[in-house]
């Protein structure tokens, strides 16, 4: 075992752990973050993605050694307070899941989409997203979210006056 210093959300925590282990068994099982999911395991479906340093990264098949004071983000840190990332928001919006089981992973597949490519076209969404699977077939209204999402993101950016 080893003591690992992790910032995650915003906070920074020290487990001890094998640096072999997955980071996806360390958030659900050290740290009680159970919004990324368990899905393959193999790091095929996206369930268990999250942000490390802003790009999307399968947590299932990365060692929590290796991220060790990298900024890592989950699904309970896009929200700021009460008030949702603007693409959960779209998600919700656009009734884009049904299980669920997948969404988690699909918001922050979509957030690192949205943070390398402010806006994509629906042809770069749908190549960006490939690598997540919904089960239900809600491909259609999460590609339409994601785009929403894009276009309220642009729109916040253009009000602070962000590009000028």
């Amino acid at each position: 075992m080893s003591s690992i210093r992790l910032a995650i959300n915003g906070r920074s925590y020290t487990v001890d752990a094998d640096p072999q282990t997955s980071l996806l068994n360390v958030l659900r099982e050290h740290l009680d973050l159970t919004g990324s999911k368990y899905g393959c395991g193999e790091g095929l479906c996206g369930a268990c993605t999250v942000l490390v340093e802003g790009k999307a990264q399968r947590s299932c098949i990365t060692r929590v050694g290796a991220v060790g004071e990298k900024q890592i983000t989950t699904i309970e840190g896009l929200a700021s307070g009460e008030r949702l990332h603007a693409v959960q928001e779209a998600f919700l919006e656009a009734g884009a899941m049904q299980c669920g089981y997948c969404t988690s992973g699909m918001i922050m597949s979509a957030v690192a989409l949205l943070g390398k490519n402010s806006q994509p076209s629906r042809s770069d969404i749908i190549d960006f997203m490939d690598g997540n699977v919904c089960r239900c077939g809600t491909h259609p209204r999460i590609v339409a979210a994601i785009e929403k999402a894009a276009k309220v993101m642009a729109g916040s950016a253009a009000a602070k006056g962000v590009g000028r």
